[in-house]
């Protein structure tokens, strides 16, 4: 099954499910703070910004959507800060139906079109991206990683048009102490000590690869830091973004570092949250995305230079949708740090491009992960052609993050 949330259907990443526990209280699975009012759903006042040049690259009017409806898979985080950057000040909270829209802002001006942001996960009953994009014709992207995408690959198959986060920063964790101060997951799991995760992909690549047995897979993992606090011999998985911070700041039980080792050290070479269309929605949508997508390709790299108001604005949503996840400031100013000083959201490496798809590497996360999907029962055969998960041809080769 494919790397994903808790509840462990396909298109879901992992970890996190019931984060709220570890972001505010301290150890247990509980819920949010009961007695905070949440904040009002409303309007922010407007604010007059500059309209796009009629028919220039920032005029979306005419060409897309009235509304671009934006689908995530999971709560509002610093990992999906390029969306959310888009959504303008006179932007409406619907609380009630957890999204937000406003004005579709680009590069200071008004691309004449709106745009909402979804969250996934709990906020959608945990149903896979490319499942919600097929039953909901409004949703023009959607987040989704690749070994999820091909999953849904039968069913809903989705292509990939741009990354943001070129690398995942799922991370194996484990407290050093326990673990003779192991700097690698392959050190850390020697001992034979259990490998807790709520999925079964990233385990078995790691089987695969000798670096843990098979009777090291637990696949027991709820989202709380309760059994990692109790029994610190055990390894667990989590998000360089999110449980480095947690655990040392906001967990009063640990309050230490925890050790840990990026998956895609070890041969996690799928492309996180990458936005997508459905398949059969991309040459009618074409006209769209040629000016969309690198309106996207610059969003991420102008959040990740100027986070505040975009992570202020994540930090107040998850305080006003009230689903019982927490996310604290720390946390969202930590996860672009992360994000930043482990070149999590790079250029292409091949291309210097950034959010270019490599063919090579889209067909090598084709050959390491389709077998391992076929063997976990989630599709029924390894022949998947690499092409057919991805376009460049909406990608504007001008943008890198040097230039």
């Amino acid at each position: 099954m494919p790397l994903s949330r808790p509840g462990r259907r396909p298109g879901r990443r992992t970890v996190r499910p019931v984060l709220a526990a570890l972001t505010a209280v301290p150890l247990l699975a509980l819920t949010a703070c009961s007695g905070a009012d949440p904040a009002p759903a409303g309007a922010v006042a407007d604010i007059d910004l500059p309209a796009a040049e009629a028919d220039g690259p920032l005029d979306l009017s005419g060409v897309c959507p009235a509304t671009v409806v934006l689908q995530q898979d999971w709560q509002p985080e610093a990992e999906h800060g390029a969306m959310y950057s888009l959504v303008g000040a006179d932007r409406t909270v619907d609380a009630e139906a957890k999204s937000v829209t406003g004005s579709l802002v680009a590069q200071g001006v008004d691309t004449g079109v709106d745009v909402e942001v979804r969250p996934g996960g709990p906020n959608v009953n945990f149903q896979p991206v490319p499942s919600l994009m097929y039953l909901d014709d409004s949703i023009l992207l959607g987040a989704v990683t690749s070994d999820a995408q091909i999953t849904a690959l039968a069913d809903n198959p989705v292509v990939t048009v741009a990354s943001q986060l070129t690398t995942s920063p799922q991370i194996v964790m484990w407290d050093p102490a326990s673990h003779g101060g192991a700097t690698t997951i392959e050190e850390a799991a020697a001992g034979g000590d259990p490998l807790v995760s709520s999925g079964d992909v990233f385990p078995r690549l790691l089987a695969a690869q000798g670096l843990i047995d098979d009777a090291q897979i637990d696949l027991s993992y709820e989202g709380t830091p309760q059994r990692f606090v109790s029994d610190p011999s055990i390894l667990q998985q989590g998000f360089a973004t999110a449980e480095p911070y947690i655990y040392e700041e906001e967990i009063p039980q640990w309050g230490k570092p925890v050790g840990s080792q990026l998956l895609a050290d070890v041969g996690y070479s799928v492309y996180p949250e990458a936005l997508t269309v459905r398949a059969d929605k991309l040459e009618e949508h074409a006209e769209c995305l040629a000016r969309l997508v690198p309106i996207l390709q610059q969003a991420q790299i102008d959040y990740l230079e100027d986070p505040e108001a975009t992570n202020d604005l994540i930090v107040d949503l998850v305080d006003q949708y009230q689903t019982g996840w927490t996310y604290s400031q720390g946390v969202a100013d930590f996860s672009v740090r992360t994000m930043r000083d482990l070149d999590l959201v790079t250029d292409d490496p091949t291309s210097g491009v950034f959010g270019q798809i490599d063919p090579a590497r889209m067909a090598e996360i084709v050959d390491t992960f389709a077998p391992i999907l076929v063997d976990a029962g989630q599709i029924e055969s390894a022949d998947v052609d690499p092409e057919s998960l991805y376009t460049n041809e909406f990608i504007d080769d001008t943008i890198s993050m040097g230039s």
